[in-house]
């Protein structure tokens, strides 16, 4: 069975210098909860894969990591809506490797999925050939992109039972696929129910990919957060 553990002793499995993915996308289907908790942490020199940047600015979701400056490098498609995170990018404090969305989601399936590469003619011309391999295959120009794996991945869910079996609701962007590419793989969910509650058409991640469960937010209070950044933002 999936152990449960607390956010506090989740944390310890990170190290200073760990490769660490986290699920969710401009604060959407985010683990609010370890993230706060890897925030409050000394954890530093962390390579960061993640979607894209925090939610409307500094200080919101991974934006915490940002101010801390507890990231050494970021593995991204998107960094646009944090300014810490430019600053921080253009003054060779964070090193980069930018991939189209469609490009990073494809590559982290293939380190999932052991496959060696992934190959696309999307973002030639562009500075994403910098980060990327140009190869011809038949006469055409493709980019060839590496694989994405981490040593540990934080994942989003809905709801979990204890054999580690996640379900997911609405949409849940990068989590399903970053459950497959880490060695260790951390769940934060809102609820955790009985073996049968979650029915196998339910099932987004089967509990052979996930090793441990913390118990995050009610959806009750992911929604009050939520709501009370809304408004906050919006009056920017």
């Amino acid at each position: 069975m999936t152990k449960q553990i607390r956010p506090e002793e989740a944390v310890k499995m990170i190290k200073n210098g760990s490769t660490v993915m986290i699920g969710g996308f401009l604060g959407a289907a985010v683990p609010l909860l370890m993230i706060d908790q890897l925030a409050e942490s000394d954890i530093k020199e962390i390579t960061l894969i993640t979607i894209g940047a925090g939610y409307r600015g500094g200080g919101v979701d991974i934006g915490k990591l940002i101010l801390n400056r507890q990231i050494k490098k970021i593995i991204c498609s998107h960094v646009g809506t944090d300014p810490n995170l430019i600053s921080q990018i253009v003054n060779n404090e964070i090193e980069m490797d930018l991939s189209p969305m469609g490009t990073f989601v494809e590559r982290v399936r293939a380190g999932g999925a052991g496959l060696g590469a992934v190959v696309t003619p999307v973002g030639l011309g562009t500075e994403v050939e910098k980060m990327a391999e140009k190869i011809t295959i038949d006469g055409n120009d493709f980019l060839l992109h590496k694989p994405i794996r981490a040593e540990i991945a934080i994942v989003k869910a809905y709801r979990a039972d204890s054999l580690g079996n996640l379900q997911y609701s609405g949409i849940y962007s990068s989590n399903p696929v970053m459950a497959t590419a880490a060695d260790l793989v951390i769940a934060e969910v809102d609820e955790l129910v009985e073996i049968g509650d979650i029915l196998p058409e339910q099932v987004g991640t089967p509990g052979i990919y996930v090793d441990y469960i913390v118990p995050g937010h009610s959806s009750k209070k992911r929604q009050e957060i939520y709501e009370a950044l809304w408004i906050a933002t919006n009056k920017l």
